[in-house]
């Protein structure tokens, strides 16, 4: 099963230029309309700008694609969360249906390195959701983490999630969490979470040269290249917690549970924190684009 390019991703393969991926689910899912098409369309800039070229992944149809043209992005945030989301379980169930997906972090991950695309940005990757140790409810982000070779700029992982038990998995699968200019494990609202990343780099140059370090030494799987949400759009993480708090309360009361959990408690911190929350999600999405460009730039040169 081929992926299928628009014709400028296809070309920036076939010549190593820089691409940096971008997963569909955040547009259906993680955001309301219209903020989530204009976060879309303004992300795609903020890449361009930074000398890469974006690629948005989903499934249409069943196929599955690189790259995607306004009106598909017009589509996938008009029409939300009727799109089902296509973690990389459920690939194989989407291409034989011929039916339309939105990709999580582990099946963007998945489709990109099938691309030959080898930096992502999103949001905040998925993880072990508070309670994992009774539940085991563990995102699959943190499997494909262990498999393909893709490096994912992320504001670290969602705040609603157990974030210690989330680094603890990520170290049992060999996966490297990189503080990029933070000693600080980030959490996604939050520059700090009281966590420590047991590794530090400060340029992208150097994230570029451990991507090709790991990999030519036959070491799989992807890193994550952890970076905080700029300082003027942080909410504490003592000021976010009730919200979270509050939030999970009330899912557990309506029964929310699966893959069904984390756009409900997004869309009710959001009303919560009287959008201040949206505000922030985009923020840190931006500028994970445009380190991921960086990246993604010093990565192509001398490959």
């Amino acid at each position: 099963m081929k992926v299928s390019f628009t014709e400028e991703v296809r070309s920036a393969v076939v010549s190593g230029r820089p691409i940096v991926a971008l997963e569909s689910t955040i547009i259906a899912h993680g955001m309301p309309f219209p903020q989530n098409l204009e976060m879309a369309r303004e992300v795609e800039r903020v890449i361009r700008k930074g000398n890469a070229i974006p690629a948005t992944i989903a499934i249409i149809d069943g196929v599955l694609r690189a790259g995607l043209s306004d009106s598909e992005l017009q589509h996938f945030a008009r029409t939300g969360p009727s799109i089902p989301k296509v973690s990389t379980r459920d690939i194989p169930f989407a291409v034989a249906k011929g039916t339309t997906g939105a990709t999580t972090v582990a099946s963007t991950m998945r489709i990109a390195a099938l691309s030959g695309i080898h930096v992502f940005a999103t949001g905040g990757i998925g993880g072990a959701h508070r309670g994992a140790d009774s539940t085991f409810d563990i995102s699959n982000d943190l499997h494909e983490f262990g498999i393909s070779n893709v490096a994912v700029v992320t504001a670290g992982a969602k705040a609603i999630l157990d974030l210690p038990i989330t680094l603890e998995v990520l170290e049992a699968n060999g996966v490297p969490v990189v503080g990029f200019g933070t000693d600080e494990f980030p959490a996604f609202y939050s520059r700090d979470s009281g966590l420590k990343v047991p590794m530090r780099l400060d340029d992208p140059g150097q994230v570029a040269e451990m991507m090709r370090a790991k990999w030519s030494l036959g070491l799989g799987g992807g890193i994550v290249v952890a970076c905080p949400i700029p300082l003027t759009d942080e909410i504490p993480a003592a000021e976010i917690e009730p919200h979270i708090l509050r939030a999970l309360a009330d899912a557990k009361t309506q029964g929310i549970v699966g893959k069904n959990v984390t756009p409900y408690l997004l869309k009710r911190i959001t009303e919560f924190t009287g959008g201040r929350s949206l505000t922030a999600n985009i923020a840190l999405v931006m500028n994970n684009a445009r380190v991921a460009a960086q990246i993604a730039v010093a990565f192509a040169q001398n490959r």
